[in-house]
């Protein structure tokens, strides 16, 4: 790890029910998917240790004892189960459920299942050298549509030449995916509701305010959202390995 500002948290979704990987995810929760010679959930939480974060919530619902028995002992990352088992709160109620152990700074934000593979540097470093709190209140992660692996939708996103993000216009094209990775201040939830909601309610707040950027990453991002998608992927890391070696 090189200098400069790092996240000291992060929030990592662990708790959705996978039901496009299914059958697999009938007994098996799909961050514990392996990939590359690694649970998906390991990719993340490694790609933060690496880089010096210590502490991550992962959010548990389906199949929460096999998660949390995966992470037992596990210190870097340091791990804070935050229990949905009761109601799965998705992308933005899960968060704010967590957010009394991820500190008053900014954190990293990530979906257990975003898989990429890097080219030489870190992205999530890219993304904390990206940010600036003066001006942004989340920064997002962002993928290339045309050299994601596994992608057939539109995209999500236009990026302005200064980063920042308006949406796709329904039935249109963006050149950008969200990658599932971000940068976000604990303010943002300050009067947030309790329960279940998804972070897309902030997405449209902030670009109204403009106020969500985007950094595109660097290397190939890898959407593995069914069983038929894991042979390509396992391909491609093995790949990424040789060219490393």
């Amino acid at each position: 790890m090189t200098g400069g500002w790092i996240p000291g948290h992060a929030m990592v979704l662990a708790a959705g029910l996978g039901q496009r990987m299914r059958p697999i995810t009938d007994t098996l929760p799909k961050p514990l998917v392996r990939i590359g010679g690694k649970a998906m959930l390991d990719h993340a939480l490694d790609r933060l240790a690496a880089i010096g974060v210590g502490h991550a919530v992962v959010n548990v619902h389906h199949l929460a004892d096999q998660i949390e028995h995966h992470l037992a002992g596990r210190t870097h990352p340091s791990i804070t189960i935050s229990d949905e088992r009761t109601m799965l709160l998705e992308t933005g109620g899960g968060v704010t459920k967590a957010l009394p152990h991820l500190g008053r700074d900014a954190f990293f934000h990530l979906n257990s299942d975003s898989l990429w593979v890097e080219c030489g540097v870190s992205n999530l470093q890219l993304l904390a050298q990206a940010w600036e709190p003066a001006r942004m209140d989340m920064l997002l992660m962002l993928a290339d549509r045309d050299g994601a692996m596994g992608y057939d939708g539109a995209g999500d996103f236009h990026r302005a030449g200064d980063g920042a993000l308006t949406r796709r216009l329904a039935g249109g094209q963006a050149p950008h995916i969200y990658a599932g990775v971000a940068i976000m201040k604990p303010s943002l939830l300050d009067g947030a509701p309790a329960g279940k909601w998804s972070l897309n309610l902030l997405f449209d707040r902030l670009i109204a305010e403009r106020r969500l950027f985007g950094q595109p990453m660097q290397g190939q991002w890898l959407h593995v959202g069914t069983p038929d998608a894991i042979p390509e992927a396992e391909a491609r890391f093995a790949a990424s390995a040789h060219e490393q070696a």
